[in-house]
């Protein structure tokens, strides 16, 4: 299945109707902020990185008139505290901390919205708790194997970038950030403006959890990824992956829908690693109208 949709404008940023701070085990809080009406249907965005946070754009793919909207920020991510902790902070721990926020906000089953590194978490949510998941959305889909990681990083260390990340010195922290960053705009062929102070502070911090996830296989390697795929429940379940994606290669998505039952995946022409690019904002409204209309993402079957 290829995108043939027009560019599709985000829906406009509207106020939270709920913020949370969420104590969990290991000195973590977790900021978590709901969006849309109480009474809509529920997702929960789980942002990439690890160690992102979520972003404005990340709940505009949705129609707050029909959704309810649940963004929380991971362990060490975002609003979350302490801000680039690594400590107690582990792929296990997110998702005893998924069952935690759903738990607190009431809400048997969601829809879970993911891309890249929100796309594995998404999938190891759905394997772990079957119950608790109506549909998942994965965009440019992450399958955190060894041949991943090294694809991305190239010429790069990670070993030395996470060691640099972790230097007494500011100056050898923000380094190894602006060396990483850089690494990231080249292979998602994005230009934005070299992060300074604070902004730079953030990417530290940022980067700090997702090198200690990247170091550890982000605990998906026994089983991996791709095994737990047999645990994920027959729920609708749409890929959206760019042809051009350098980060999550394409080879990845079509093989990760080769494992999943059911699930249709949707070829962005022209579209790489970017979830602002035009094509993908319209793929991923469009997957969520056509979900919110008619309880599934897609017409037909998605072959590649």
């Amino acid at each position: 299945m290829t995108s043939s949709a027009t560019p599709a404008a985000l829906f406009p940023d509207t106020p939270a109707f709920a913020s949370h701070a969420l104590p969990v085990p290991g000195g973590h809080v977790l900021s978590v902020q709901e969006y849309g009406r109480p009474d809509g249907l529920a997702a929960v965005v789980l942002h990439g990185g690890p160690g992102s946070g979520c972003s404005p754009l990340l709940r505009r793919v949705f129609d707050p008139a029909h959704w309810r909207i649940v963004c929380p920020d991971q362990r060490g991510a975002g609003a979350s505290l302490p801000r680039g902790g690594t400590a107690h902070n582990r792929t296990g721990d997110l998702l005893d901390d998924l069952a935690r926020i759903r738990e607190r906000l009431g809400i048997e089953r969601w829809v879970v919205v993911g891309g890249s590194w929100g796309a594995a978490l998404a999938l190891a949510h759905a394997a772990a708790e079957p119950r608790a998941v109506a549909a998942l959305l994965l965009r440019a889909s992450f399958l955190a194997r060894p041949q991943d990681v090294a694809a991305f990083f190239g010429p790069l260390s990670l070993a030395q970038l996470a060691a640099e990340l972790d230097a007494p010195e500011p100056a050898a922290r923000e380094r190894a950030a602006l060396v990483w960053w850089r690494r990231e705009q080249e292979l998602a062929g994005t230009h934005a403006t070299e992060p300074q102070g604070e902004a730079l502070a953030a990417q530290v911090d940022r980067l700090r959890v997702q090198a200690h996830y990247l170091r550890h296989g982000c605990w998906l390697q026994s089983p991996t990824l791709l095994e737990r795929c047999e645990a994920v429940p027959g729920v609708p379940v749409h890929l959206i992956h760019g042809r051009d994606d350098r980060v999550c290669t394409p080879e990845g998505a079509a093989l990760l829908q080769s494992r999943l039952r059911g699930a249709t995946l949707q070829w962005v022409d022209g579209a790489g690693h970017d979830a602002a690019d035009a094509a993908m904002v319209a793929a991923t409204v469009g997957a969520l109208a056509h979900y919110a209309s008619d309880g599934r993402f897609a017409d037909g079957g998605g072959q590649p």
